[in-house]
């Protein structure tokens, strides 16, 4: 085996181990995203804590509740940070609920719902 042949393999072996270990420490889900306040404001999450529609806070179905996110809006590239401290959403399609002020920040808030990727922080 020539010395530029040894060269490539390890080369190309560093960077599958990199991008391996990358890939399995991180998160990553796309999909269809909705928003809720009105009515939840002020009873408690899953988590246990109040929920308060103008914090920056999401419901997640899965995701330990603590975990931060970046939710990136799909159509503008707008992206905010949210806490996960609530489960859901039970609706088709969609993998995450934002509360009001994260709905609004993404500027999705009047049209109810957007299309988002997530990724853990």
């Amino acid at each position: 085996m020539s010395r530029l042949t040894k060269k490539f393999i390890t080369t190309a072996a560093i960077a599958a181990t990199v991008l391996f270990a990358t890939t399995v420490s991180s998160f990553a889900q796309c999909g269809g995203a909705s928003w809720y306040g009105p009515g939840f404001n002020g009873k408690k999450a899953a988590s246990g804590q109040i929920f308060n529609e103008n914090a920056m806070t999401a419901a997640h179905r899965s995701l330990p509740f603590g975990t931060k996110l970046k939710v990136v809006d799909q159509r503008t590239g707008k992206y905010v940070q949210v806490t996960i401290n609530d489960r859901g959403p039970f609706h088709g399609g969609r993998i995450i609920d934002l509360s009001k002020a994260a709905a609004t920040k993404l500027g999705f808030r009047n049209r109810g719902t957007t299309s988002v990727c997530i990724e853990k922080m």
